[in-house]
Order: structure tokens, then C-alpha cells, then sequence
């Protein structure tokens, strides 16, 4: 899932999407040669909630 605030005016973008094994996979959409980092769920929501509650 690439994000909406991402545009197509040639910046850096983050990706994510969910892996068959249920992690979530994150990565450079502009290079996906450079592989993806992996969480576990609870990892994922914990750094989420943080995002949007402005702690990070």
C-alpha cells in the first residue's frame, strides 16, 4: 500500500503490505531492490499509535 500523501512528484516514498505469514512488510517503492524491513503485527500497531498520536 503506497501512501496517498506520496504524490508522483518524485520523492521518497514508504511502502507497506502484509506478508502470507500475517507480518508486515515496509519498503522504498522508488527501490525495491533494496529489500523490505518486516514486523509483527503488535510491533506494527504499536508504532502506528505512536505516529498518530505525534510520540515519534
Amino acid at each position: 500500500m503506497k501512501s496517498s500523501y506520496s504524490g508522483d512528484n518524485g520523492g521518497t516514498c514508504v511502502e507497506t503490505q502484509s506478508t502470507p505469514d500475517g507480518l508486515v512488510a515496509v519498503g522504498d517503492s522508488k527501490d525495491r531492490a533494496l529489500g523490505a524491513h518486516t514486523f509483527g503485527p503488535a510491533q506494527w500497531r504499536a508504532f502506528v499509535i505512536a505516529v498518530r498520536d505525534g510520540s515519534l
